[in-house]
C-alpha cells in the first residue's frame, strides 16, 4: 500500500458521501411530486408522455396492479431487445454490416439488460450495430435502472403510509426516475467523459496504418470450415501480413454514462472500462468511479427523507459503508503485495516512482493497483459489474472479495434502488431476530413484522443463494458446463461459481477465463438472471402492500431503535452471517484452495 493510493481511494469516497445529502433530498422531492429546479423544462415533457401513453398519473395502484405493470413493461422491453439483435442486418445505423446475433446469445443479452445485470457474452464492437447499442442497450440501461428505483420507492411508500391500499403508480415512478434523475445526471456525465476522450460518433470504424507491419500463420480451411491437412497429416497454414488496423469507434459516451449511473455495467467495447475509448484518463476513471456509488448511496438519504426520519437512512448507509471499507482494505493490501511466484523469480513488487508495484497482471498502468482494486470492490458492491481491470487475474483471496460482495446479495450499496430495498429486507430480518431474542413482536418503523412479512423477506434473501449454488453445481457436473473452463482445477471452479454468483445477483462482472458464449451458459445464466430479478421484486412489492395496509404502532420501551450503532451492528451481522454460512464451503473449494496452493509453490 502507498500513501498516494490511499489518498486516491479516500478522495473518491469523500466525493460520493458529500453528494449523498443534496442528491438524496432532490430525489425525495421528485418522488413526492414536489417542485424541483428542473420542473420548467421537464414537467411539460412528462405530461406529454402521459398523454401519449394514456397514463393517468393520479391513479394509485395496489401492489398487485403495480407488479403486473412492472412485469408487462419489462417483458415487452425484453422481446423488443431480442428482436433488435435478430433483425440487426436490416435495421439502420449498421455501418460495419454486423450480422444477426445468434438466438441463444440474443436471448441471454435481452434477459441480461432487462434485469439490470448486463452480463455480456459478446464483444460489443464485433457483434452489435450502433442502432442495437443505442436503441436497445442504452435504452434498457435507463429503464432497467428506473424500474429498480420504482420498486424501491413503492417499498418506501408502503413503510411511510398507514391503513392504505395503494403504493403509488408504476408508470409515474418509472417516468420520473428516467426524466428527473437518470437523464440529467447522464447528460452531465456524458459531456464530461467526452471531454476526456471517450468516443461519441456515428461514423464507421477507422483504419490506421501500422508503424511496424507484422505477420502471422493462419490455418487453411475447406468449404466446411475444417482444417486442410498436408501429406503428413498436419494442418496447412499460410502467412498473412498485417499492414493496418481497424479501430472501433461509436456512440460510446452516452452509454458509458448511464452504465455507471444506473449500475448497469455493460461496456460498449469488449474490455469495458479498461478500454482507452471508454475510460481514457485518470480523471475519467475518477468520474466513472464516483458515478458507480453515487445513486446507491444517495437513495439511503432519500429513504430517510420520505419516511420522515433521516437517521434511518444514515444508519443503513453506515452499515453499507462499514462492510465496504472492511473488505476494501484487505483487497488493496493483498493486491499491493504482489504475486509470490514472481517475487521468487526476482521480480520487484515494491511500488516506486518508476514501478507501480503489486500484482499488475490484468491491470492498466494508467490506473495502477489502488484504482483497480477500488473499482473492483465498488462495482461488485454496487451491482454494477463494469471493470477497469480483469478480476480473473487478481490474487486468489483478493478475487474472492468481489465474489463474496456479490454473494452477500448486492446490498452493500447494491444496484440503483435494488440495493436499498434489499438492505431493508435484511433490516426486517434483523428486527425479527432481535424481537425473538427479547420475546416481543418485532416491528420496523412502526410496522409489525408478522408471518407474511417474514415469509416474503425470507424468499427475497434465500432465492439468490439457491440459484448460485444450484447453478454452480450444474455447471461443474455437465460436460457443456465444464467445456467452457479454460483453467481446470480450483480456479476453473471459481470461474463457474463467479459466473452464477454474478448472474444470480444481477451484477454482470465475470472471471473472464470462462467461455460462457455457448448455448448452455447463455440459457442457464439467462434463466438465473430472470429468476433473481423478479423473485426478489415481487416479494418486495408484496411487502410494500402489506406495510401500506398496516397500522402504525407507536414506539414503546421495548421497541428496538433502528437508527443506533447497535442496530447497525445487528444489521451487519445479519448480512454477513447469511453470506458466510451459505458460501464459505463453496469459496473454500475455489479461491481459498488456490491461495494455499499458490503460496505452497512459492516458499
Amino acid at each position: 500500500m502507498s500513501a498516494i493510493g490511499v489518498l486516491r481511494i479516500a478522495i473518491s469516497l469523500a466525493v460520493v458521501f458529500l453528494l449523498v445529502k443534496p442528491l438524496g433530498a432532490y430525489m425525495a422531492r421528485v418522488y413526492e411530486g414536489r417542485r424541483t429546479l428542473l420542473d420548467p423544462v421537464l414537467r411539460p415533457l412528462e405530461r406529454l408522455l402521459y398523454r401519449l401513453c394514456r397514463i393517468d398519473p393520479n391513479e394509485d395502484m395496489t401492489w398487485q396492479t403495480y407488479t403486473i405493470a412492472m412485469l408487462v413493461f419489462t417483458i415487452a422491453g425484453e422481446l423488443l431487445l431480442y428482436g433488435f439483435q435478430r433483425l440487426q442486418p436490416i435495421l439502420p445505423l449498421n455501418p460495419q454490416g454486423m450480422s444477426a446475433v445468434s438466438p441463444d446469445l440474443s436471448l441471454n443479452t435481452a434477459m441480461s439488460f432487462t434485469t439490470n445485470t448486463n452480463w455480456q457474452n459478446y464483444g460489443g464492437e464485433t457483434t452489435l450495430s450502433y442502432f442495437t447499442q443505442m436503441a436497445g442497450l442504452t435504452v434498457k440501461n435507463f429503464v432497467s435502472a428506473a424500474v429498480g428505483l420504482a420498486i424501491m420507492v413503492a417499498l418506501i411508500r408502503g413503510l411511510a403510509r398507514r391503513s392504505a391500499q395503494a403504493i403509488g403508480n408504476f408508470w409515474v415512478d418509472t417516468v420520473r426516475s428516467c426524466l428527473y434523475v437518470l437523464l440529467p445526471l447522464s447528460v452531465v456525465l456524458a459531456l464530461a467523459l467526452a471531454s476526456q476522450g471517450v468516443v461519441a460518433t456515428l461514423s464507421p470504424y477507422k483504419t490506421a496504418a501500422l508503424l511496424q507491419p507484422t505477420s502471422y500463420e493462419q490455418s487453411i480451411t475447406d468449404a466446411g470450415g475444417k482444417p486442410v491437412l498436408d501429406a503428413k497429416g498436419q494442418p496447412k497454414t499460410k502467412t498473412v501480413k498485417v499492414t493496418d488496423q481497424v479501430i472501433a469507434v461509436g456512440p460510446a459516451a452516452s452509454q458509458i454514462a448511464i452504465k455507471e449511473l444506473g449500475t448497469n455495467g455493460g461496456g460498449f467495447f469488449n474490455v469495458n472500462s479498461a478500454h482507452p475509448f471508454e475510460n481514457p484518463t485518470p480523471f475519467s476513471n475518477f468520474l466513472e468511479m464516483v458515478a458507480i456509488l453515487l445513486l446507491p448511496a444517495a437513495v439511503c438519504y432519500t429513504f430517510g427523507k420520505m419516511i420522515g426520519d433521516t437517521r434511518q437512512g444514515w444508519a443503513i448507509l453506515a452499515a453499507m459503508t462499514i462492510v465496504f471499507v472492511l473488505l476494501l482494505i484487505p483487497a488493496y493490501i493483498g493486491e499491493a503485495g504482489g504475486n509470490p511466484l514472481l517475487a521468487k523469480l526476482g521480480v520487484d513488487n515494491v511500488a516506486t516512482a518508476t514501478n507501480p508495484g503489486g500484482n499488475m497482471e490484468g491491470k492498466e498502468l494508467r490506473f495502477g493497483v489502488p484504482n483497480s482494486v477500488l473499482w473492483a470492490t465498488a462495482t461488485t458492491a454496487a451491482s454494477n459489474g463494469s471493470v477497469n481491470s480483469m478480476h480473473d487475474s487478481f490474487m486468489p483471496l483478493v478475487g474472492m472479495i468481489p465474489m463474496w460482495l456479490i454473494q452477500l446479495g448486492e446490498v452493500i450499496f447494491g444496484g440503483v434502488g435494488s440495493g436499498l430495498y434489499g438492505m431493508i429486507v435484511f433490516a426486517i430480518v434483523a428486527v425479527f431476530i432481535a424481537g425473538l431474542m427479547v420475546g416481543r413482536t418485532p416491528e420496523y418503523l412502526g410496522k409489525k413484522i408478522g408471518a407474511f412479512e417474514i415469509k416474503m423477506a425470507s424468499i427475497a434473501i434465500l432465492i439468490p443463494p439457491l440459484l448460485v449454488l444450484c447453478g454452480t453445481a450444474l455447471g461443474v457436473m455437465v460436460d457443456a458446463g465444464k467445456a467452457g473452463v479454460s483453467n481446470p482445477g480450483e480456479h476453473g471452479f471459481s470461474e463457474i461459481l463467479y459466473a452464477f454468483s454474478s448472474a444470480s445477483n444481477n451484477n454482470g462482472s465475470a472471471f473472464a477465463g470462462l467461455n460462457a458464449n455457448t448455448p448452455f451458459y447463455n440459457t442457464a445464466l439467462g434463466i438465473v438472471m430472470l429468476f433473481a430479478r423478479y423473485w426478489l421484486a415481487i416479494p418486495v412489492l408484496a411487502l410494500a402492500g402489506a406495510f401500506a395496509a398496516a397500522k402504525r404502532v407507536p414506539p414503546s420501551a421495548g421497541t428496538l431503535p433502528t437508527h443506533t450503532p447497535l442496530f447497525v451492528a445487528v444489521l451487519i451481522g445479519t448480512v454477513i452471517t447469511v453470506g458466510a454460512l451459505t458460501f464459505v464451503p463453496a469459496l473454500a473449494l475455489g479461491p481459498v484452495v488456490e491461495h494455499y496452493l499458490l503460496y505452497a509453490a512459492a516458499p
